[in-house]
Parts: structure tokens; sequence; C-alpha cells
């Protein structure tokens, strides 16, 4: 049964004695924050500096379809009827390398409008075509 529980010293003891092994992850924590931030590794970065002039040429080179709330159509501003839309997109997007286009539809145009422009969107050319995020309501 059990060995004498009076503690006569000639009984086996079961017990682990955790105090070493605490003492040695102590050490072993101790050692890994000292040498952490010696090992960190930097490097010099040359940044241009930032040119106003270069955002504003982007913004210009964007083009943005609107499809508004009256069911007309405008490619950055400008009117465009659906008949019109395949004829402006190739005179826009032809000569250019990059074939872009954002579009930005009211809440009350329905999704096979959006869904049409897409499609004679793609018919000029155009490979990427990004949505832009509504307007949040000014308070």
């Amino acid at each position: 049964m059990a060995m004498g529980s009076s503690g006569g010293g000639e009984g086996l003891s079961s017990d682990i004695n955790v105090t070493p092994l605490i003492d040695v992850l102590l050490v072993l924590l101790i050692i890994f924050m000292i040498t952490q931030p010696l090992s960190r590794k930097a490097f010099d970065v040359q940044v241009p500096p930032e040119q106003q002039s270069k955002q504003k040429q982007q913004q210009s080179s964007q083009i943005v379809l609107e499809l508004k709330a009256d069911g007309s159509y405008a490619i950055n501003g400008q009117p465009y009827s659906v008949s019109q839309l395949d004829q402006a997109f190739h005179q826009i997007y032809d000569p250019r390398p990059a074939k872009l286009l954002f579009i930005k539809a009211a809440p009350t145009r329905k999704y096979v409008d959006v869904m049409q422009a897409m499609d004679i969107a793609h018919g000029a050319g155009v490979q990427v075509i990004g949505f832009t995020p509504p307007e949040q309501a000014k308070k």
C-alpha cells in the first residue's frame, strides 16, 4: 500500500522536483529577452520626396463611369447615352496600355444596368473594373 506517510525518509518519493526546471526556464527566458533586440536587422531606405503634381496627374488619368440616379451615364462627368458608351470607351481605351475603369453607381440603379455597362466596357477592351465605395451621407 502506501509507504510510510509519517516522513520516515526511507520511503521513495514519486513527486517531481520542478524547482530546478523553473530556474532553468527563467534563465532561458531572460537570455532570449536580452538577445531579441540584438537580433533585429535594419537597413537604410531612400524614399523619394512626395510630389503633389504626380498625384494630380494620376487622378486625371483615372476613368470613372458614373451611373446616375436619374438613369443617365457619365464618363468623368461628361454625359453619354447607352448607345454612345461603346464608341466613347473605344476612343478612351484604344490608345491606353492600362485598361482600368472605375464604376460609380447610384444606389437606386438596377443590377442589370451595371452589368450592361460592364459588358460594354469589356467589349471595348477594358481589362480591370473597380467599384468606388458608396459615399457616406454628410452629417
